[in-house]
């Protein structure tokens, strides 16, 4: 074999092995690369609404856009059990944790728990009772929700008997059911004259509200603290062949009721945008992981939807 072509050989071979071997020196290949990841935790106070469905998707997105995982849990609307997964979380050695608590006040032991072990905690959708326990708060505005329904109330009547549906150990529903409230007072011919809890969920709701019609069947009006409650008052006033003279009021602008809303089944919601509460909120934790200033309480408007403001183009999706 010609000298030459051996040398060149034997180079290119070694050329070769160098850079397979500096490959794999420069590579790692080990379990060790996903610890460099950050795990961020999520703790709603139930999935079963898609109104958390659509937040949850929009901080896993930018968690998975910057390298990282979301861990979420559901406690089903059970505060001890929502405790119990924030220290799960906690212990698991997450960076930070979003939470939707389901009861305002008694969620404060799992904030201190996250607090002794610094770690950060953003709430989504509702306030918690002392907001030292949280780098910050992103919300819509509740109380002008409830504004806004009895704004659209007082406009279109002249008076009536109304029906509340409540969630009175969420911040959010006690905000917007006293903004309706307030707001509604301007005009004595207005009378709330039976109010019932429901947790926000369409399958009490609908009970509830059966109870109320039955004994106050001289209701023309429901304020809902969201769109699942007052689709399951929908529901029992359909049953009672009452629907068509009663206003229903509700708050988030889930598709469904803005379906409703359109073939007037529905009177109008207040929307809200899950996708930029959970985009914002996102990005907050963003800001806190790179030392960057944030705001201790983010609100966003919100838009009242009727009928006439919806039509074909817009019926599908959130506002």
């Amino acid at each position: 074999m010609n000298n030459k072509i051996y040398l060149f050989m034997v180079s290119t071979a070694a050329v070769v092995f160098a850079l397979f071997f500096y490959q794999f020196a420069v590579t790692d290949y080990s379990a060790k690369q996903n610890e460099q990841r950050r795990k961020l935790g999520a703790v709603y106070m139930t999935l079963n609404n898609p109104f958390y469905e659509v937040i949850d998707e929009e901080i896993r997105t930018v968690a998975e856009n910057h390298g990282d995982i979301l861990i979420s849990r559901n406690p089903a609307l059970d505060v001890d059990k929502q405790i119990a997964e924030i220290k799960n979380l906690i212990d698991e050695g997450v960076d930070l944790i979003f939470i939707n608590p389901v009861d305002w006040t008694k969620i404060e032991p799992a904030l201190k728990y996250a607090y002794a072990a610094k770690i950060p905690v953003i709430a989504i959708d509702t306030n918690v009772e002392n907001d030292k326990f949280v780098a910050c708060t992103v919300v819509s505005d509740n109380y002008l929700a409830g504004v806004q329904c009895a704004e659209h109330l007082l406009k279109h009547g002249d008076g009536g008997k109304i029906a509340l549906l409540k969630h009175s150990q969420a911040r959010s529903s006690i905000d917007r059911i006293q903004g309706f409230c307030d707001k509604i007072s301007e005009n004595k011919n207005f009378e709330i004259v039976a109010e019932a809890e429901c947790l926000g969920q369409l399958e009490v709701a609908m009970p509830a509200m059966e109870e109320m019609t039955a004994a106050h069947p001289e209701i023309n009006v429901v304020m809902a603290l969201n769109d699942p409650a007052a689709m399951g008052a929908i529901a029992a006033l359909q049953n009672a062949r009452k629907l068509e003279s009663v206003k229903v009021y509700g708050v988030d602008g889930v598709p469904e009721t803005k379906e409703m809303i359109f073939s007037h089944r529905m009177t109008a919601t207040a929307g809200q945008s899950p996708k930029k509460i959970g985009k914002i909120a996102a990005e907050t934790a963003y800001k806190i992981f790179d030392g960057e200033p944030t705001e201790k309480l983010i609100q966003l408007p919100t838009k009242l939807l009727t009928s006439e403001n919806i039509n074909a183009t817009n019926i599908e999706g959130w506002y």
